[in-house]
């Protein structure tokens, strides 16, 4: 399980993040979102991608998220070695393109918590904390990642739980 919180970043952010955690990884993902031919992934809070970066292309599946502060979700990941066969076999299936979200993205870590500053086309610039974990130790895993929120002067109640997606489809509603 993938547990998360969001913020849109605030200027000076990513010093503070350089303070307190290690950095990892720049890389630029580019998403394409799928919908379900049978039910619509919007409704049910699920979504369905293939990502490409320099680190390879995955398959993620993401459920309908757990709890109403976060965006922790479970996640289900799988490397493919070709996006256009991927695109090409959810299509035949009966899945639907819906949008491409395309970030530079920063990676950090402090311990086993992962901090990415997005920069988001179309968006803006966003901060996303994440940490790993089992439904048994969930609690403690969404007590680290605010924890963390607080280190890096974000309010919890302002975290934003949409998808780079939701807030595209809002945006350009």
């Amino acid at each position: 399980m993938e547990v998360e919180v969001k913020f849109r970043a605030y200027d000076g952010v990513e010093s503070k993040i350089k303070q307190i955690a290690n950095f990892v990884i720049e890389k630029l993902e580019e998403d394409l979102y799928f919908n379900h031919p049978c039910k619509d992934f919007k409704k049910t809070d699920e979504a369905l991608r293939v990502r490409k970066d320099k680190e390879g292309i995955k398959i993620t599946y993401k459920g309908a998220k757990v709890d109403k502060e976060t965006k922790s979700r479970e996640e289900i990941k799988l490397k493919v070695d070709d996006f256009g066969k991927a695109v090409k076999l959810f299509e035949k299936l009966g899945f639907r393109a819906v949008r491409e979200v395309v970030k530079l993205r920063k990676i950090y870590r402090i311990g086993d918590a992962i901090i990415c500053y997005d920069e988001v086309e179309g968006l803006g610039n966003f901060v996303e904390i994440e940490v790993e974990s089992d439904a048994k130790n969930f609690d403690a895993a969404k007590q680290k990642v605010f924890e963390i929120a607080k280190q890096m002067g974000f309010d919890v109640k302002d975290s934003i739980r949409k998808s780079y997606l939701e807030l595209l489809e809002e945006k350009n509603r």
